[in-house]
């Protein structure tokens, strides 16, 4: 089952499904955002580059606010890559590496939107 932002909006902030929501649904707007995009499209096009790094970034910041116990119940989501990237692009904001932020959303976002859907059938 899909959700839309209208059906979590009226959850309460600290229910972590709403922080599942919020993963899957960052991570689909960079995928949606890339797609049909080059690795030097990004590179060369400013607003998507700071699109794309923005959703990442709140990716890691909803996956940072699941609680510990939901993450360990759920080790398919690799939670301290996905909380650390989002802490590089953060603190590291000086120097992002675009071929990581790239292969990132090109080559493990899908798996995570699968991973999420799986988890969030447990909320149905």
């Amino acid at each position: 089952m899909k959700y839309s932002g209208k059906q979590w909006s009226n959850m309460p902030k600290h229910d972590p499904k709403v922080r599942l929501l919020h993963m899957r649904e960052y991570a689909q707007k960079a995928i949606a955002m890339a797609d049909g995009q080059t690795r030097n499209d990004m590179e060369s096009d400013e607003k998507l580059r700071l699109a794309l790094t923005h959703l990442v970034e709140l990716v890691g910041e909803a996956a940072s606010r699941v609680p510990n116990e939901i993450q360990q119940r759920h080790p398919e989501i690799p939670w301290p890559k996905v909380i650390g990237m989002r802490h590089r692009l953060i603190h590291g904001y000086d120097f992002v590496d675009n071929d990581i932020l790239w292969e990132t959303i090109k080559g493990s976002l899908s798996g995570l939107v699968n991973s999420l859907d799986r988890i969030l059938e447990e909320y149905v």
